[in-house]
């Protein structure tokens, strides 16, 4: 089947939710045309990704924080998603009854929330996030894929679990590091896991290939969004290879 992925590329202004969901609806507005299958933002857009501000803490980060179910945020990029006939990996942070969650929330097609992916790897500004209790996957009319966000990627468990629970894609809404080094960490976290990955920063659209292929890296400068179409027979065809490396895992050999 082949895909076409759009990735929203521009930076968002920390803590002013309005205006990064106007400058959000505007970008939505250019990408529609092309009829994208799914479209990603970068982590935490709707708030900047305010979490690295000295002046936020755990106890006020609730202060950016929406509840899904009630936000007109949410509510107009779901009807975005429902006329446009697009699934929206949508980067907030969530309101939780102890705290809040930096999420990616999924909706689908139709415009429903089809479900929600909360960081589980939270190192120093992101302790003031609750962090995720699990790595699922999504079932969609293109089979199921994962969502990881940013520093998910550093650990390789996380995109292997993906892979063996079935994504042929995943993706990395992302606000951080976006250099030479984690180029070479994505192509081979996508070589790895015989996935395609779809990394995707305020400053950045990349994409890798389940042969560890750049198959689209664009800067900030070239514009407020990336379009890639991906084949995801590709992921099929490698996995079923003659040197697949899910299919030739020793498990028996390995630490739990």
């Amino acid at each position: 089947m082949i895909l076409r992925i759009a990735q929203v590329r521009a930076y968002p202004v920390k803590g002013d939710l309005e205006a990064n969901h106007r400058r959000l609806m505007e970008v939505l507005l250019e990408i529609a045309p092309h009829k994208p299958d799914v479209v990603v933002t970068p982590e935490c857009y709707l708030d900047g990704y305010v979490s690295t501000e000295e002046w936020v803490t755990r106890e006020n980060i609730v202060d950016y924080a929406i509840d899904p179910k009630a936000s007109p945020y949410t509510e107009q990029a779901s009807r975005w998603a429902a006329a446009a006939g697009s699934w929206l990996v949508y980067g907030c942070t969530r309101r939780a009854s102890n705290g809040a969650y930096n999420s990616a929330l999924i909706y689908d097609r139709a415009g429903c929330l089809a479900g929600v992916y909360d960081k589980t790897h939270c190192q120093t500004h992101d302790r003031k996030y609750l962090p995720g209790q699990g790595l699922p996957v999504f079932d969609s009319d293109f089979g199921p894929f994962g969502v990881m966000i940013c520093a998910d990627r550093r650990w390789p468990e996380t995109v292997r679990t993906l892979a063996l629970k079935g994504a042929r894609i995943i993706y990395n809404p992302t606000y951080g590091m976006h250099d030479v080094r984690n180029l070479h960490v994505m192509q081979t976290r996508s070589y790895e896991s015989e996935v395609f990955i779809v990394f995707t920063h305020p400053g950045q659209s990349l994409v890798t290939g389940p042969t560890g292929a750049v198959l689209r890296n664009e800067g900030s400068g070239d514009g407020t969004y990336a379009l890639t179409e991906l084949d995801l027979s590709q992921v099929d065809q490698v996995r079923s290879g003659p040197s697949a490396h899910l299919r030739d895992r020793r498990s028996d050999l390995y630490l739990p």
